[in-house]
């Protein structure tokens, strides 16, 4: 069996004679798993490390809990000085920036398979790294990427451009002789 039978009932991504993933290019929206880091100007008790809980919410001092899934860093700011605004401080100034990335999870021929940190600007090579790297038995010129969100998972030319965003499952698959 080819490394192209392998593939069949996948969604190829193609670009030209490569596969390769469209580029991301909207904000990163914040989901379960990751953790911001909110500072209020001149309110050094309230600044902090908050996660993103499994309500889809993180809980800041004085406020309580706020929605954060969905929404970019920059959106909980401005949702959390409107709030703050509103009785608590004056003219409040609020600040959020992702601290932690919710981790991406790779399985298949791997030396070892599971969840790990992502760290920006990963690749799939450098999870594959991260992973133990292939097993004898691993395809290494094709892997399966399911991005956060997505119900399917598409297949993919392993490149070294092939990136890997938070919360994505990669799978690699066996090689066929």
């Amino acid at each position: 069996m080819s490394a192209c039978a392998s593939l069949e009932g996948h969604h190829l991504v193609s670009s030209g004679e490569r596969y390769e993933p469209a580029p991301v290019t909207a904000p990163y929206t914040l989901d379960v798993g990751d953790m911001l880091h909110v500072q209020v100007y001149g309110e050094a008790t309230i600044a902090g490390d908050y996660a993103v809980e499994t309500d889809g919410k993180i809980d800041l001092p004085l406020i309580g809990r706020i929605d954060a899934a969905g929404k970019t860093a920059a959106e909980v700011a401005q949702n959390a000085t409107a709030l703050y605004g509103a009785g608590y401080l004056k003219a409040p100034s609020v600040t959020a920036e992702v601290r932690v990335y919710r981790p991406f999870f790779i399985l298949g021929e791997v030396g070892m398979a599971g969840q790990y940190p992502y760290v920006p600007g990963m690749t799939a090579r450098a999870a594959i790294a991260v992973a133990k790297g292939f097993t004898p038995r691993a395809n290494t010129k094709f892997l399966f990427i399911r991005r956060a969100g997505s119900d399917h998972e598409d297949a993919f030319k392993l490149t070294a451009a092939l990136h890997i965003y938070p919360g994505d499952t990669v799978r690699i698959g066996e090689r066929y002789f």
